[in-house]
């Protein structure tokens, strides 16, 4: 075989559909348009989800809910998962940018701790948020918490 022998499989091409081309072409007369009408018409454009008249979807579809644009999210952190951290990334003190620096939350996460687990050693946290039960469990461990704004 040699490169002016190559072709493309049969099957594997179509020849293209030549429109407006006369009777002779199969796609003459109406050029595939129908008849009369905006859409047969050269520069018809249709809007955007418009639906033939049918009721579009979006006032279909009914709206429930809203977004609070005043929520505050918090990463959490629960007691549980402090040991494992502490001993994996090598932490003693648990900040913001300790956090960060290890890829734990993104840049601008507020974080809050959580009661959830046992703490066996001795950590100081500052952080966003803390819950009264975990506050309590970080102090009788021997650890501060610092609220940072």
């Amino acid at each position: 075989m040699k490169l002016h022998q190559l072709k493309p499989a049969k099957g594997a091409t179509h020849k293209t559909k030549r429109i407006g081309r006369g009777d002779g072409s199969g796609h003459g007369g109406t050029s595939t348009k129908g008849t009369k009408g905006a859409q047969s018409r050269t520069g018809f454009k249709s809007k955007m989800a418009h639906e033939g008249g049918q009721m579009p979807i979006q006032r279909r579809v009914p709206k429930r809910g809203f977004k609070n644009p005043h929520r505050v999210s918090y990463k959490v952190l629960n007691l549980g998962q402090i040991e494992q951290l502490a001993a994996k990334y090598n932490i003693t003190e648990f900040s913001l940018e300790n956090l960060y620096i290890n890829g734990l939350i993104a840049q601008t996460d507020l974080v809050k701790l959580l009661g959830n687990g046992e703490l066996k050693g001795k950590y100081s946290f500052r952080i966003n948020a803390v819950s009264e039960k975990a506050k309590a469990a970080v102090e009788a461990a021997g650890g501060t918490v610092e609220i940072v704004k």
